[in-house]
């Protein structure tokens, strides 16, 4: 008489029969398989935390996961927006670009006008082909980047050794760029952060900012902000294009100081 799921209905989320659910209920089934026990966890909405609970008290410890989470949550995307003077964004454990604010937009590039594929950071650095001084936005510490970023998505493969995801995105890699996999067999899993970076946008020109990065461990995520020393012109550079957000303009026509 309590208000929640039936057992049926319990049963028919988690794909087992009403009759073995109630046994379990009652303690009388057979120890659940982790399938079973991840059925009950995802039909009952479960925490990363009470999953794992619900795991340990059946006996049967939860395995890794099985891939990075992409779902943002609802206060990180608002904060996001709360930032309208910095360039933010959230990256997942493979550096997908997974929410952006309009001025991250202006700054890199609309990751809403691309697939996301497309919107993997690494992908673009290590595989898109671009001209001389334009590889991944034109940032100026790009080669720490791809270093860096190679370092921390073994570390990733590590905890998502099943995940379709991170072996098939090492595996483009391989593939496709000699640089990564001279980066990839060096086995270095440290990582050591950028603090300072240069954009060369088209627009604006060079937009020095500082770098932060704070790391989102409930969900293996980071959300990265750029900010602009203030009264220095590259604050002017993003208060410009805050204004004229991802429309495209001739260089010449932007009204900014050179």
């Amino acid at each position: 008489r309590t208000p929640g799921l039936r057992r049926e209905e319990v049963a028919q989320l988690a794909f087992i029969s009403t009759e073995y659910y109630t046994r379990l209920e009652q303690a009388r089934g057979p120890r659940p398989s982790r399938e079973v026990l991840g059925g009950l966890a995802r039909a009952l909405r479960l925490s990363d935390a009470e999953r794992g609970h619900l795991h340990h008290l059946a006996g049967a410890p939860p395995g890794p996961p099985p891939g990075p989470s992409r779902e943002v949550r609802q206060s990180l995307l608002d904060l996001l927006h709360r930032l309208p003077q910095a360039a933010a964004f959230v990256t997942s454990a493979t550096f997908e670009v997974l929410a952006w604010n309009d001025l991250a937009a202006a700054l890199m590039e609309d990751f809403s006008a691309l697939p996301p594929r497309d919107r993997n950071l690494m992908r673009r650095a290590f595989l898109v082909p671009r001209p001389a001084g334009s590889r991944l936005y034109g940032v100026s510490d790009v080669d720490a980047f791809a270093r860096n970023s190679a370092q921390r998505l073994r570390a990733t493969a590590g905890r998502y050794p099943d995940s379709p995801e991170v072996t098939g995105l090492v595996a483009e890699l391989l593939a496709g760029s000699e640089e990564f996999r001279r980066l990839w067999e060096s086995h270095d899993v440290s990582a050591e952060p950028t603090l300072v970076k240069t954009f060369r946008h088209p627009v604006v020109g060079p937009v020095t900012v500082n770098c932060d990065a704070l790391d989102i461990t409930d969900r293996d995520q980071q959300v990265v902000i750029y900010t602009a020393t203030p009264g220095s012109r590259s604050e002017e550079a993003l208060r410009l294009l805050s204004v004229i957000g991802t429309q495209r303009m001739d260089p010449q026509q932007a009204d900014f100081p050179a």
